[in-house]
């Protein structure tokens, strides 16, 4: 037995100080070669598939409102997002109806960012609102304040193009009953109509002073008639279902102001005139 044990040693090189005979392929190779083959091989992302990021949804003609949920432009600040949908969903369905998580989920913005923007739904609310009255005084004021004849102003305010069946983005508000019963929130619907009114108002003093209209007439009062027959006809269209009434309402306005038009004196003959004083 130790015979043969000392054989296998000298056969195999071991304890004898001997090489070993070498492989040509060692084991750390093969378990190399073996991994290389089953994994491919890893190559670095390029630069542009690093710095791509996902496109917007929304196209150029295409309201903030319509996107779907969450897809809004990187760009866009997520303040300026909530105010936009806010906005957008006190309009369609008011203040008391719209939560938080609708707010959330249209704008694609998180419930700590939307927080961190407005304390509260009031805070954000408010905000809205004044949205709403900074979007529909401009057009307005450019109508009525701008340069022209007084009768074609309010001919133009009264026959403007209107979204009969969605109603006023401002005046409809006054009709939920949490912005009715906050005088915080009624201040800038109040404002904004306080603008329109003083607006008109100014339009048919003009008118008066240049004879187009009777002079018996208040400006006053047929400023609130013509902001009324406006807001009205949204109700009665809105009611039908049918944008008529609110165009029948306007046109039946206009009639009225046609029909106090002053009968201006026939003008004077000069030489007529210079006969008389002789």
């Amino acid at each position: 037995m130790a015979i043969d044990a000392i054989a296998a040693k000298v056969i195999t090189g071991v304890g004898t100080g001997a090489a070993q005979p070498t492989s040509p392929v060692s084991t750390t190779s093969i378990a190399t070669t073996s991994r290389d083959t089953a994994r491919p091989p890893m190559t670095a992302p390029s630069v542009r598939h690093q710095c791509a990021r996902p496109r917007s949804a929304r196209t150029s003609d295409q309201p903030l409102w319509a996107v779907p949920r969450g897809m809004y432009s990187d760009g866009m600040e997520s303040r300026e997002r909530l105010v936009q949908t806010m906005s957008q969903l006190m309009w369609e369905r008011g203040y008391a109806a719209t939560s938080p998580r609708e707010v959330r989920e249209r704008s694609g913005v998180g419930q700590g960012s939307m927080y961190h923007h407005f304390p509260s739904k009031r805070d954000l609310a408010l905000a809205a609102l004044e949205r709403n009255c900074a979007d529909l005084l401009p057009a307005t004021e450019e109508l009525l304040a701008g340069p022209g004849d007084p009768m074609a102003k309010l001919t133009a305010y009264l026959t403007r193009p209107l979204p009969a069946l969605k109603g006023c983005k401002v005046g409809r508000l006054t009709q939920d009953p949490l912005v009715a019963a906050d005088p915080a929130l009624l201040r800038p619907i109040a404002d904004a109509f306080a603008t329109v009114h003083e607006a008109l108002a100014r339009v048919i003093r003009d008118a008066v002073e240049l004879g187009e209209l009777d002079a018996a007439l208040d400006p006053e009062r047929l400023a609130y008639l013509l902001a009324a027959t406006i807001q009205g006809g949204y109700v009665l269209a809105i009611a039908a279902q049918d944008p008529a009434p609110s165009v029948e309402a306007r046109a039946g306005a206009l009639e009225l102001l046609r029909a106090c038009a002053a009968t201006r004196p026939a003008a004077a003959d000069p030489a007529a005139t210079k006969e008389r004083k002789k």
